[in-house]
């Protein structure tokens, strides 16, 4: 989906989505660059504020991260934004399904 222009027009997409009073407890600013991290890696974004979210939960879009070699997606790695996948354990899966555990990771967000 973000290798087709039609789909990428308009406002960013890849932001990270948090509740305006967490940016203020935490001493944030809408549109900054911040740092978020899991127990398996890190990803820098900009935060984008949004009272959609509740108090104590984020929300990055996956679909991004078009930087690994061998995509051969010419227009998304012009707009690579930043992978999910960064964030989550492969070896966490849900119990139920036996899936990925996609939701539910545990991260800190700092400004940088």
């Amino acid at each position: 989906m973000h290798n087709s222009l039609r789909l990428i027009k308009g406002k960013a997409r890849d932001q990270l989505m948090m509740h305006p009073e967490d940016l203020t407890a935490l001493g944030l600013a809408d549109g900054q660059l911040v740092e978020v991290r899991a127990t398996v890696g890190s990803v820098r974004i900009a935060v984008q504020a949004t009272d959609t979210m509740m108090r104590g939960v984020v929300c990055l879009p996956h679909g991004f991260g078009h930087t690994r070699p061998g995509t051969r997606l010419g227009l998304a790695e012009q707009h690579p934004g930043v992978s999910y996948n960064d964030l989550t354990n492969a070896h966490q899966v849900d119990a139920v399904s036996g899936n990925a555990a996609m939701n539910g990771v545990r991260v800190e967000v700092a400004g940088v």
